[in-house]
This record gives C-alpha cells, structure tokens and sequence, in this order.
C-alpha cells in the first residue's frame, strides 16, 4: 500500500476517533450538564468526573446532587460530615439519602446534635429518622391504654376501692437511645405498672380523686424512660372512675368460703355423732341380749336350789310375791295395770 494511502487512513481513524469522544464527552455533558450546573451555582462540589463516577459506581447522581445542595442550601457542608461520598456510601447501603438529609437539616434548625453518621445508622437500623426528629422537636402523646381499647387501667386502693384511669404520656423521642432502645409499647407497658403501684400505695381511693398529680409525680419519679427510645416530658391523668368494692367482695367470697368450711366441719362432727349413737344402739342391744341371756339363767338357778334344798317353797313364794309387787308398782307408774301372774299367792 502506498505511503500516501496509509496516511490518509490513519488520518481518518484519527478524525473519527476524535470525533467519537467528542460524541462521548458531549453526550456525557449533555446528560450531566443539569446536575453539574445545580451543583456549581449552589457550592455543592460535585464535579462533572464525580458525576461519571457515580454511574459506574451505580449511584442515581440526581439523588446525590441533590441531597448536597439541599444540605449546603441549609448551611451543612462536609464539616458536619454530608459529603458527596458519605452520600453515595449511605446509598450504596440501601439508605434514604434524601430523608436523611432533611433528618439532619430539621435537627439544625432545632439546634439538636446530630450527626450525619447518627441519622444513617438510625436509617439503617429500620427507624424513621425524620419523625425521630419531629418527636423530638416536637413532643407526641401517647394514650395509657391506648385509645383502640375500650378498657382502663384498673388499680385497687388499699381500702378496697377500684378505680378505672386512663392516662396520656407525652414524650419526645431520645436520638442518642433510638438505636435499641425500647418503643412505645414498653413505654405504655411501664406508665400502667407505675400508675397500678401509685394508686395500689394510697390509703384510700378519696386521696387519688382529691390530687390525682400524686400518681404523676411518683409514677415519673421512677426514672420509667430509661432504656427507651423515648424521653417522659409529663404523665397526665385524664380520667378516672370509681369501680367496684373490690375489698368487700373478696370479704364476702372469704366469707362464703369459711361458711363452707364451717359447715364441712358441722357435717363432718354430726356424722361422727350419728356413727357414735349407732354404736351406742348397738352396745345397749348387745348388753340387752345379754341381759335375757342371764334372766333365762334365772328359773334353772330357782330349779337347781329346789333340788338341792337350799330354797325352801316358803321361800320361793316370798320371792314371787315382791316380784309381783315390783311389777304392780312398775304399771302403775307408767298408768296401767298388769294381770297377777299365776302362780303367785292371792
């Protein structure tokens, strides 16, 4: 091939290789040029190259961008620690960059310490950095039981009364405590144990309805918020009801119980009485046999001495006659009379 042919080749490769990076890097331009231009007019920083590099990196560059200017717009730069890889990194992470940013812009304003790292770990931890904030900025109120139930916290006095409160806790969220901290839950669980303990200490009912602030006042005395995400600002008591006689029932129910067990023993005791005068029965039966056993002893004794000759007939017919005598006084005592047996002497 001749020289000349050569060199007019290479120069065209070289015109449409420059040709194609100037299509490149205008395309590139063209693409970025919003961003790049939102990012030089506000100060953010962020250079055409950074640009190109978050698309290889795989980061939306319009999120980024304005994130940044959205923070130097606000007066946070890269001293408070929002800057442009801190950005991508959160991104890349499966971060909110834009809520994160309007987390930490919001706490500037309210002149609260946070930290860009804070605001991404929160994000990152499932929390809801911004409302986080707004609790903190301002307080939220929570209902002791919650509204959706139908029911109150029932505690007892100690002179038996029963008393229905439902209470209202307000609280702000705790930024330093978010990340692990207890929720809402735990808060509700720990204000209905204390208002329980508060009311169950009082002496009588009449001293919670005449200064209902007591319950408050030892309910946030115990310190309920620590390891909380949330901070206690005040405990407000918002209703309370007169339930019922709950130390008059249990004395009546005691009351029924020892009546029973009074009445077992009763049962139990006439039982053994009745098991004991059966018995009785049966010994007078048993000793009454014996005593005609002995009576039938009596006419072979009287026939015995007949033949031995120590009674004489004189004698037996003494014997016949107090026997009728006895029995003759007998029936007139009970109010009858008895026939003279035969035998016996007119």
């Amino acid at each position: 091939m001749p020289a000349d042919q050569l060199r007019q080749l290479i120069t065209v490769g070289v015109i449409v290789a420059v040709l194609l990076v100037c299509i490149i890097v205008l395309a590139v331009f063209i693409r970025y040029f919003r961003y790049w231009i939102q990012s030089k007019t506000t100060g953010a920083g962020i250079g055409i190259f950074d640009l190109l590099g978050m698309t290889f990196r795989k980061v939306d560059p319009k999120v980024i961008v304005r994130a940044k200017v959205m923070a130097v717009q606000a007066g946070l730069g890269d001293a408070e620690g929002i800057t442009s890889k801190a950005l991508e990194a959160h991104y890349l992470a499966g971060g909110n960059v834009p809520l994160v940013t309007k987390a930490i812009i919001a706490a500037h304003k309210a002149k609260l310490d946070l930290t860009f790292k804070q605001a991404a770990a929160i994000d990152l931890a499932g929390r809801d950095v911004l409302e986080a904030v707004q609790t903190s900025v301002y307080p939220k109120v929570i209902d002791c039981p919650p509204r959706n139930s139908n029911q109150a916290l029932a505690a007892v006095a100690r002179n038996g009364i029963e008393l229905r409160v439902r209470a209202r806790v307000t609280v702000r969220a705790n930024l330093n405590q978010i990340i692990g901290g207890a929720t809402e839950e735990t808060i509700i669980a720990r204000v209905g144990e204390g208002i329980v303990s508060a009311i169950g200490s009082a002496e009588t009912h009449f001293e919670v309805l005449e200064n209902p602030y007591q319950i408050s006042k030892k309910v946030l005395s115990r310190r309920l918020d620590s390891q909380t995400a949330f901070e206690i600002v005040s405990i407000d008591i918002a209703d309370i009801e007169v339930g019922d006689n709950i130390g008059a029932r249990l004395q009546a129910d005691q009351a029924e119980a020892d009546m029973r067990v009074a009445r077992a023993r009763a049962e139990g005791r006439r039982t053994l009485a009745v098991a004991a005068e059966q018995e009785n029965i049966a010994r007078i039966e048993e000793n009454r046999a014996k005593l005609v056993e002995a009576e039938a002893e009596v006419p072979k004794a009287i026939a015995a001495a007949f033949r031995d000759g120590t009674l004489g007939i004189l004698d037996y017919y003494r014997l016949r006659n107090v026997q009728a005598d006895t029995e003759m006084r007998t029936a007139i005592a009970h109010g009858s009379t008895l026939p003279a047996k035969s035998g016996a002497p007119a």
